[in-house]
């Protein structure tokens, strides 16, 4: 099935089995693994289409695994978890996961999150989407690829399409709303930062000041401001 894998990182025996059969009755494959330790090397021999990933895990936890997983993998991963502290969230998208579902979740909502988050990464495998160049920076919608100086930058899906989004509208303000909505795929609430702390991420990545960041502006009142020239 293209697209289709699903790597389910869960220790709770029982939620697994109702996770896996409903995703399954969904026309999903999915492999269950229990242990924090041997997520690497199963992401490595299964090549997912996507990641879920509990926090709490014998072995690694998922925060750390999140933050050795997002180097070497470029797929989407989801964060699913009883934790619903804004830390644990924040720290969560710091890592590089591109989205956060609370336990317990609805099944239809999970399964929502899981074709949303599949729909927007894979939707480029048709090369539809020209290369966009910006002196050393150079984006790859077709490869889902970014570099800067000749260095890849690794990115999150969710980071990569906002910066897709971002540089495709260079010059233009583009409010927290519209991006928002563009990523998500979902009306904005007015409260949620996950965009603000995507950009902070962003502009590290991208070696951007963030106490003075020329590459990627912030217009007070207005939304964010890719800047052209700022590459060279």
């Amino acid at each position: 099935m293209l697209h289709r894998n699903i790597l389910l990182v869960e220790d709770d025996r029982r939620l697994a089995q109702l996770v896996s059969d409903f995703l399954t009755a969904n026309d999903f494959r999915v492999d269950v693994e229990e242990n924090g330790n041997r997520v690497l090397r199963q992401v490595q021999n299964l090549n997912p289409s996507l990641v879920i990933l509990d926090l709490m895990l014998p072995g690694k936890d998922g925060l750390t695994l999140c933050k050795e997983l997002r180097p070497q993998y470029k797929g989407p991963i989801l964060m699913l978890t009883a934790r619903d502290s804004d830390l644990d969230q924040v720290l969560g998208l710091e890592y590089g996961a591109d989205d956060y579902v609370i336990k317990p979740a609805e099944p239809r909502v999970l399964l929502a999150r899981i074709r949303a988050l599949l729909r927007r990464y894979y939707q480029s495998d048709e090369n539809t989407l020209a290369n966009i160049n910006f002196g050393q920076l150079h984006i790859q919608p077709s490869l889902r690829k970014v570099t800067l100086a000749t260095e890849e930058v690794h990115l999150s899906s969710h980071e990569f399409d906002l910066l897709l989004t971002l540089a495709a509208s260079a010059g233009n303000i583009l409010s927290r709303d519209f991006l928002f909505q563009q990523i998500y795929n979902r009306e904005y609430d007015g409260l949620d930062r996950t965009i603000d702390v995507r950009i902070s991420q962003l502009r590290k990545k991208l070696q951007d000041d963030p106490n003075n960041p020329t590459r990627i502006k912030t217009i007070w009142g207005k939304g964010y401001l890719f800047i052209a020239d700022a590459w060279n």
